[in-house]
């Protein structure tokens, strides 16, 4: 068995882990590529999971061949965002392990690559259990995040607005994305994955320990409180 090192914080990423945001993404990003007579493939999909929001529709552009700039594709993206991603509903064991880790006392944050808006946007319907986690930091428009995810910044920059800023290896990274867990494992942090089925099995390969559902944690093996 696997030896896994104690933990004492934890850091989810949002999209795709904790809200089910990534079947929308695809909805609204498939809608505007056939604006333009594309498709929005899984190749594509999995180079922009987990990106910042600027760097996503670059990288639709460049990969799709598109006839149009980078923050043409940001501004539809917004436009559709608003009256899409209110819908958001949770993924399956999302309640479960945020309710648990923070009724045992762990200090929690959430680590997305989106901007303070769509995230608003998302948890329209979640508030109150997002109101469990010490602090939410948004890439795509906090100004101390430089660089997205595969960079390992924002998850440093979340691990120090923990009141006794935590060293990495204390921290406890949930991701789905690739690009995510380029992330934890570049801010030198542990990683649970729980990914996409399209994803493939070398994209796997970095993550300390890979699950097919939140549902299936077992928070001992990281030294936190048993369910």
């Amino acid at each position: 068995m696997t030896n896994y090192s104690k933990v004492d914080h934890v850091i989810f990423d949002l999209d795709g882990l904790l809200l089910g945001t990534e079947e929308i993404y695809v909805e609204i990003f498939s809608i505007i590529c056939a604006k333009y007579n594309k498709s929005y493939t899984y190749e594509a999909r999995e180079k922009v999971l987990g990106t910042m929001e600027k760097d996503s529709c670059a990288i639709l552009v460049q990969e799709l061949s598109l006839p149009v700039t980078p923050q043409d594709v940001l501004d539809q993206q917004r436009l559709l965002q608003r009256e899409m991603l209110p819908k958001t509903k949770l993924m399956p064991g999302a309640e479960h392990l945020i309710c648990h880790l923070h009724k045992h006392g762990i200090p929690i944050a959430v680590a997305t690559s989106s901007s303070e808006e769509s995230v608003m946007l998302k948890l329209t319907n979640h508030k109150e259990l997002f109101s469990l986690f010490h602090h939410v930091v948004t890439a795509s428009s906090d100004p101390e995040v430089k660089k997205g995810k595969p960079n390992p910044d924002i998850f440093l920059i979340c691990a120090s607005r923990f009141p006794d800023k935590p060293k990495p290896e204390k921290c406890l990274v949930f991701e789905d994305a690739p690009n995510g867990v380029k992330a934890a494992k570049a801010a030198g942090m542990q990683v649970v994955m729980v990914p996409d089925n399209h994803i493939s099995e070398e994209s796997k390969q970095l993550a300390t320990l890979v699950l097919n559902s939140l549902e299936e944690f077992q928070p001992e093996l990281f030294g936190l409180p048993q369910y």
